[in-house]
């Protein structure tokens, strides 16, 4: 089965995700800075499925790290689910706007996400 990626600057979101996904069945690979997310990505080509990438991160965020995967040719179809504690009204579709295949606001409804990673994977 391929590998769930997570990138989220705050690693207590990790930690909580990484439970629900690994307890789910999932695998995961883990970072808590976009560019180190795409370093994972860039070296693992072939085992990563979809990624969940958190919006607000400091450094480089979603929307910068999501041009950067869809940039690469290899993984312009890759599922990116966009996490975000931004839930006002437009932030989906900006989300969307910038190559997210779906959106999920935190705190996270785990039964919302499984239903994406089972439409996505």
């Amino acid at each position: 089965m391929k590998q769930i990626l997570l990138i989220d600057d705050d690693s207590r979101n990790i930690f909580a995700l990484k439970a629900v996904l690994k307890a789910k069945g999932f695998s995961c690979l883990t970072a808590t800075a976009a560019s180190d997310g795409l370093s994972l990505l860039f070296s693992n080509t072939n085992n990563i499925g979809i990624i969940l990438m958190d919006m607000m991160m400091p450094d480089m965020d979603g929307y910068e790290a999501i041009a950067e995967v869809r940039k690469n040719k290899e993984f312009q179809s890759l599922p990116i689910v966009a996490v975000t504690a931004q839930a006002m009204v437009g932030d989906k579709e900006k989300c969307l706007d910038a190559g997210a295949n779906a959106y999920i606001s935190k705190p996270i409804n785990v039964d919302l996400l499984m239903e994406i990673l089972k439409e996505h994977l």
